[in-house]
């Protein structure tokens, strides 16, 4: 009895203060309420709602939050989940001043990132969630993850969560012991986490490296993208470890043999090889005969004939092509290679298909100033110079007797083998006129024309044959002539006497005035027309042209 009855003096002086959290016995359990002792004058009543989670039975003795002494009824207001939320805060705050981890679950998503139960409500801001920001926040709830407490507010009970800084801290060590157990030349493992111009960075248990794109092949490597992506898991070698800034190299193809090693004996000049083409470029393709080695087919070496502009027009990617070895240059790492070699060239046996002086047809393929192009046999053209069309005519382009797509007729005059070149002529067909002039004009002789072109020192009248006389200024008319058009006009009929034949200069001097002169009066104007020099006054046919004023054109009546 001494026992009981000082227990019941010990409880009849404890001191109850509210808002402290006090021990109670469960005396009844209602289907709404739990009543519980604390020893108090009366029992409180808990709410059934705050027992959801746990078996309860009568006489179990659980610490409950003391809100109010006695409420109007008269009863005590206690609560168990605060007296929890209490507890679980002080235990939080510690925490937090010890700069300790916390563990909790995600509940939810909020605006601006998480809420999480670590026994009190917690908010974990998108940025504080991982390294690299989450696509998917909805991902993380219903999963448990240990936290860094970054900010507690007592008095509106809020707090501010971080796993970023957990995983940073644990990548720090794991870094520092990834440092401190690796050397040059270890083989690793690693997951490619990043894919830039220059490289891949590689995680490597928390330790991130860099793969270098000139360290992942030993071939030919347009971007990284081309080999690896990102979340593959790579076997790379240690190259260089830099303890102090934290840096690690990888490389790739160093765990391989270097194919350019022993290039040369591998693919002597000469050698026919075979490969697939890789890529296409303005100048020429780019051909892999062995994993980590190209070669390159130059524009130039694809035919010894054929004038391709583009390889595009003639080869596409993927495309499996045999060409022979040109030549090697290890240090630059390329190999050149022909299509061509592979084939005879046309150009050495050129003179056997076309001999000098043979007649040769052909089709006009292209005309400029200085000539016409003509096609003799695919690939092969052959040229007729600008003065090698007409023994006569003065022919300023050759588009006034050719034009593009016509055939014709051309002897061989000339075959440069070294710079493949076929020199054509047309009026080496026909006999020079101007060799037998003196058999076919004579001083004296009447001839009729036409007036063929008119310069400011007189008249063109072509004869026939295509050979052109001139009438000088002096030779129109007994009559001063101020100005040649005065008289003449392009196309009209005269008739004239020769005066002048020189073989050499190429040159009939004809006159009007002299058409009914005597003997005796014609060698006088014979003589005055030798007089006249070679210059404003008189010109060789091959120069008239500068002077002309007037210039005479295919067609023109």
């Amino acid at each position: 009895m001494s026992a009981s009855l000082s227990e019941l003096i010990a409880g009849s002086f404890r001191i109850y203060h509210e808002g402290s959290i006090v021990k109670g016995r469960i005396l009844e359990i209602k289907p709404q309420v739990v009543l519980v002792d604390i020893g108090y004058k009366s029992e409180g009543a808990i709410p059934h709602s705050e027992f959801e989670d746990e078996d309860i039975q009568v006489g179990d003795e659980i610490e409950v939050l003391l809100e109010r002494l006695e409420n109007d009824e008269g009863m005590v207001v206690l609560s168990k989940e605060k007296a929890a939320h209490k507890q679980n805060w002080d235990k939080i705050y510690r925490v937090f001043l010890d700069g300790g981890l916390v563990k909790g679950k995600v509940k939810s998503v909020v605006k601006g990132g998480l809420m999480v139960n670590v026994g009190v409500e917690a908010f974990l801001p998108g940025s504080q969630i991982d390294i690299i920001p989450p696509k998917d926040l909805n991902e993380y709830v219903g999963k448990v993850y240990e936290f860094k407490i970054v900010k507690v507010n007592d008095e509106r009970k809020n707090i501010v969560l971080s796993r970023r800084e957990v995983i940073e801290a644990e990548r720090a060590e794991q870094r520092q012991s990834f440092l401190g157990s690796v050397a040059p030349g270890d083989m690793v493992e690693g997951v490619v986490k990043n894919i830039t111009d220059f490289g891949v960075f590689v995680d490597l248990n928390g330790m991130d490296g860099l793969l270098h794109i000139t360290d992942m092949t030993w071939g030919r490597l347009n971007h990284p993208s081309e080999m690896v992506s990102i979340g593959q898991k790579l076997n790379v070698q240690i190259l260089e470890v830099n303890r102090e800034k934290e840096r690690v190299s990888l490389g790739l193809k160093q765990m391989q043999n270097n194919p350019w090693e022993s290039i040369e004996a591998r693919y002597p000049v000469g050698q026919k090889v075979s490969g697939l083409i890789t890529k296409l470029v303005a100048y020429g393709a780019f051909v892999e005969v062995e994993e980590g080695v190209e070669g390159l087919i130059h524009v130039s070496e694809l035919s010894w004939t054929k004038r391709i502009a583009r390889p595009s027009d003639v080869l596409q990617v993927g495309q499996k092509v045999e060409a022979q070895v040109l030549g090697i240059n290890k240090e630059e790492r390329k190999i050149s290679l022909g299509v061509r070699q592979l084939e005879g060239n046309p150009w050495d046996d050129i003179e056997g298909r076309f001999p000098l002086g043979a007649l040769m047809k052909g089709k006009v393929r292209n005309l400029t100033a200085y000539g016409a192009f003509v096609e003799l046999e695919e690939g092969i053209d052959g040229m007729i110079h600008v003065s090698d069309l007409s023994w006569t005519r003065k022919i300023n382009h050759p588009s006034e007797i050719l034009k593009k797509g016509q055939e014709v007729e051309a002897t061989i005059l000339e075959i440069d083998k070294a710079n493949q070149r076929i020199s054509l002529g047309i009026k080496q067909m026909e006999t020079d006129p101007w060799s037998e002039i003196d058999n076919r004009f004579k001083v004296g002789d009447l001839v009729k024309g036409r007036v063929a072109k008119i310069a400011s020192f007189g008249a063109f009248v072509e004869l026939e044959d295509d050979i052109d006389g001139l009438v000088h200024i002096s030779q129109l008319s007994e009559d001063h002539v101020a100005k040649v058009k005065d008289v003449l006009n392009v196309g009209d009929e005269v008739e004239a006497r020769v005066i002048k034949v020189d073989k050499v200069e190429r040159r009939i001097g004809l006159s009007i005035k002299a058409v009914n002169y005597d003997e005796e009066s014609l060698k006088k104007e014979s003589q005055a027309f030798d007089s006249l020099r070679p210059t404003t006054d008189l010109v060789g046919l091959e120069q008239a042209f500068k002077f002309a004023t007037e210039e005479y054109r295919p067609g023109q009546g």
